[in-house]
């Protein structure tokens, strides 16, 4: 492969929903990065929505940088070298999220692509995630005016001897399997209430859901859910498999725990999280991984209880305040 020159390439925009083409090759970038990071570029809400294109509740924007036939790989013609979303919301502020190839990183890759958004839309009134906080992301925010705002810690534990506490559930509380086609409107409206102050989980949607719910690593076995002696819905733990990406093995993740207003102060949510590493472990997993915000006391306290350490973090930075 010759050197690369992104400043030179020209950049393909599109506005509202990417066309299956762009689609694959935004997906094969991402199981690339994450074979060689062992972590996502992008968050899982982005690529949904990167899917569904414009709603009535957001705008996408879509960038993406193709290396020109002379300086990608002859075996598969151009390829996409990097590309830049943004999730804008009706009031103008939004989400920006950027992917670079492995093969294309250290090359201005991300420079173009945010070069290219400043004269397609601007940056005012967006937010950005680096994940995994790469310093090549920071010096890019810094040149920018962009600073931190904002950690997502990610934790792990290894399941091998993990000492879990005896975390039984509250007295008349079970747990069984979510089943798709029934609880689906009950998850979700204590998933409301449960992350009413959260700014990504509490806005999930019907359609949300259901794009989760179609994606290959569901599992409504490892979806548990806390209901009373009448049926009511209590909480859940959401758990998730990622499968091995090279070199980097299957590791289980406490995808999301969540308590409806009514039910905390009972133990619940420390019972929830026990059962679903225990679920996990039964798969045979090595370790689990979760996320929480670095702010996020309490959350952060009870995991490191159960055996978490922190592992790495995601970081999102906002404009510095004038003055």
């Amino acid at each position: 492969m010759t050197p690369a020159h992104p400043e030179k390439w020209p950049v393909h925009v599109v506005r509202g929903g990417v066309d299956q083409q762009l689609l694959k090759d935004c997906r094969d970038l991402l199981a690339a990065a994450e074979e060689s990071d062992g972590n996502p570029s992008i968050s899982e809400q982005t690529l949904v929505t990167l899917r569904a294109g414009d709603s009535a509740a957001h705008s996408l924007l879509t960038l993406a940088l193709y290396a020109p036939d002379e300086d990608s790989d002859p075996a598969t013609g151009q390829d996409l070298a990097g590309f830049a979303v943004v999730v804008e919301e009706p009031d103008g502020s939004g989400i920006l999220e950027i992917a670079v190839h492995p093969s294309y990183r250290n090359q201005g890759v991300a420079d173009r692509l945010v070069g290219a958004l400043v004269e397609t839309r601007g940056l005012d009134g967006l937010k950005a995630w680096s994940h995994g906080n790469h310093e090549a992301a920071a010096d890019l925010a810094a040149r920018y005016g962009y600073a931190p705002v904002r950690e997502l810690w990610k934790m792990r534990m290894t399941t091998a001897g993990a000492d879990l506490p005896d975390a039984g559930l509250p007295d008349g509380v079970t747990l069984r399997a979510f089943v798709p086609g029934q609880d689906e409107e009950a998850w979700l409206a204590v998933n409301r209430a449960a992350f009413a102050d959260h700014p990504e989980q509490g806005n999930l949607t019907r359609a949300d859901l259901e794009a989760r719910m179609a994606e290959d690593w569901f599992d409504p076995a490892g979806f548990l859910l806390a209901e009373d002696a009448g049926g009511r819905l209590l909480g859940f733990h959401w758990t998730k498999v990622h499968p091995q990406h090279g070199p980097h093995p299957a590791i289980g993740e406490v995808y999301v725990v969540g308590v409806a207003p009514e039910a905390q102060g009972m133990g619940l949510g420390k019972a929830l999280t026990v059962a679903g590493i225990r679920h996990l472990q039964e798969q045979g997993l090595h370790a689990v991984m979760l996320y929480t915000d670095a702010e996020n006391a309490p959350a952060v306290s009870l995991y490191r209880r159960l055996g978490f350490t922190r592992w790495d973090m995601d970081v999102m930075y906002g404009p510095v305040a004038a003055g």
